[in-house]
């Protein structure tokens, strides 16, 4: 179990957990979080369903999906993340010089909310991910929509994603890049004009005028962000109906990332 959730995970994630409800007639003992955590982590790496879940790491699979929901609606993963970023924040590791935007899509095998028709994968259902991260390519905010959804249109709510970062718990959080670098799919005015409103900087390349290779010196590490998402297995698939919980994995995803960068950044 330590393997899955090594010590530094856990001392971060146990204070985040909703406490045990009472139970005044008794009933069955309440399987470990620890155990829950590691069933989730082993899911998320491998790809396996929920109910192949191996009984050796102490909770089965149907209490690790329903611990996932729980603690997604109790903001558990979305605070996980903000104090992570924050770590990295006070260790001077995270750059908002500046940022990287873009999208990449996958199949959806059982449909659900924020899943459409995927136009490049002959109208099959698919779910489109958004990601923005900062200069060191560590995931900032991230967003979901339908495969169909123009990427354009998912610019303002996934920088809205970013949590407000506070460096050493102290003045007002930070939530903006400096500038933000982004493709040609989103040379519109609208994007320039939500940049703007944001006090954010866009460098967007023109469709017909300006060419992406120029963009892909600072773009290049969102890239490689979705190349470290893509080695959680079950992230390369989305298998989960509910939007919450594909988006709860994501966001794990993202915070393990993040703790992974605190390990490279701070020794």
């Amino acid at each position: 179990m330590a393997l899955l959730v090594p010590d530094d995970l856990w001392a971060v994630v146990e204070p985040l957990l909703p406490r045990e409800r009472p139970k005044p007639r008794g009933g069955r003992p309440r399987a470990p979080d620890r155990a829950a955590l590691a069933g989730i982590l082993f899911v998320l790496r491998t790809g396996i369903q929920w109910h192949e879940v191996p009984t050796e790491l102490g909770c089965c699979g149907k209490t690790c999906w329903r611990r996932l929901g729980e603690w997604h609606a109790a903001g558990v993963w979305a605070r996980l993340h903000r104090i992570l970023l924050e770590r990295l924040q006070d260790a001077g590791a995270l750059d908002w010089s500046r940022a990287a935007l873009d999208s990449a899509s996958l199949p959806a095998k059982r449909g659900g909310a924020e899943v459409g028709p995927n136009p490049t994968d002959r109208g099959k259902p698919g779910t489109k991910r958004h990601l923005v991260t900062d200069a060191q390519g560590t995931p900032l905010g991230l967003t979901l929509s339908g495969a169909k959804c123009h990427d354009s249109r998912m610019l303002r709510p996934t920088l809205d994603a970013v949590p407000g970062v506070r460096a050493k718990h102290r003045g007002r959080p930070r939530r903006r890049p400096i500038k933000l670098h982004a493709d040609k799919a989103y040379d519109h005015r609208r994007c320039r004009r939500e940049c703007r409103a944001r006090g954010i900087t866009p460098r967007i390349a023109r469709r017909g005028i300006e060419s992406s290779t120029r963009l892909g010196r600072h773009r290049w590490v969102v890239e490689r962000t979705f190349a470290w998402l893509a080695r959680f297995r079950r992230l390369t698939v989305r298998y989960e109906r509910r939007a919450d919980l594909h988006l709860a994995l994501r966001t794990l995803a993202c915070a393990v990332i993040c703790l992974r960068q605190i390990r490279r950044f701070c020794p």
